[in-house]
């Protein structure tokens, strides 16, 4: 799950906080990183976990309102919702079951805001949609819960508030962690019953060993990447700099030199959009123009033995973010 673009923003975090912290010690930064991203995967879980307890509480009411219409002698509620195929063989999956047990993490405490959403998913056409449409297959009960998950957990500002509040880890990392949920969701079949698999923590171990070797270059050999940006940029004076565009450029150049398989393309490109993300509005126009340059530079030296395309037309020149 955790793939290369997360590991690409804990490594722009934790860079930038291993310079602004005073007590540098690489190894402890190493294990900072590892973790944060072990952090990620927590949640990731911890979301398809949240499926979950909105069932169970979904079925709380269903059981108030059956035993409340046996008293009046009346029809009892529909129970499609509260043992909604997909979501029970997620509450049955031996892997999520794991992680809940070994986890001190619940949703206890914020059982009013899951209360709140269980409100808004019954007031909502999907769900209403859902419950007069005759199909009860378990294709159709999966893709309810797909679009119920983007409308009402993807994108909501009160449940990053609270996912913030439990770890300083998660506050970037649900976007990428509802991309990986959403496709879990997708994955499911009923065959595979309790034991269906969930996404690894990550693909394979070179994602893992990606994740150190790229963080241990852009620390060890930083005087030197540093270097490379002042002979290409012309001089620039780097206070003039955004200190966040010296520490992109500078794990974007690690990239480059430490993974002969990563074309320089790819790259640039995303780092480009981590300095739009995390730097001035400036920073991702003049952070293309430089890499582009430094990559030119390196090739041209003999230090980077990789391929660049040449532009179609003459860039024009860019100006540092101040």
């Amino acid at each position: 799950m955790i793939n290369r673009e997360l590991i690409r923003i804990k490594i722009v975090q934790l860079t930038y906080v291993y310079y602004q912290n005073g007590n540098r010690n690489m190894d402890n930064a190493e294990k900072e990183l590892l973790f944060s991203l072990s952090k990620a995967y927590d949640l990731y879980n911890y979301m398809l976990y949240l499926i979950v307890v909105i069932t169970r509480e979904m079925r709380h009411r269903v059981d108030i309102a059956a035993s409340r219409a046996e008293r009046e002698g009346t029809e009892g509620p529909s129970q499609k919702f509260a043992f909604n195929k997909f979501a029970v063989q997620l509450e049955e999956n031996k892997m999520l079951t794991a992680f809940v047990e070994s986890q001190n993490q619940t949703w206890d405490d914020d059982i009013e805001f899951v209360r709140k959403l269980c409100g808004q998913i019954e007031q909502s056409e999907t769900y209403l949609s859902y419950m007069a449409d005759p199909d009860d297959s378990y294709e159709a009960d999966r893709e309810v819960w797909r679009k119920l998950y983007k409308q009402f957990i993807q994108n909501n500002e009160e449940l990053e508030a609270i996912l913030e509040e439990k770890s300083l880890y998660w506050n970037d990392d649900k976007e990428i962690v509802d991309t990986f949920v959403i496709k879990t969701i997708k994955r499911f079949e009923a065959k595979n019953k309790a034991a269906q698999k969930l996404l690894p923590e990550y693909k394979d171990e070179e994602d893992r060993d990606f994740a150190r070797k790229l963080f241990r270059a852009t620390i060890l050999n930083a005087d030197t990447y540093q270097r490379y940006m002042s002979e290409t940029s012309h001089n620039w004076d780097f206070s003039r700099l955004a200190y966040m565009d010296v520490v992109i450029m500078q794990i974007a150049i690690a990239e480059m030199l430490t993974f002969p398989n990563i074309p320089i393309s790819v790259t640039i490109n995303e780092y480009v959009e981590l300095a739009k993300l995390y730097s001035t509005p400036k920073s991702g126009g003049y952070i293309n123009g430089m890499l582009d340059g430094i990559a030119r530079y390196l090739i041209q030296s003999g230090k980077l033995l990789k391929n660049i395309d040449e532009p179609k037309s003459k860039p024009a020149k860019t100006e540092p973010a101040e």
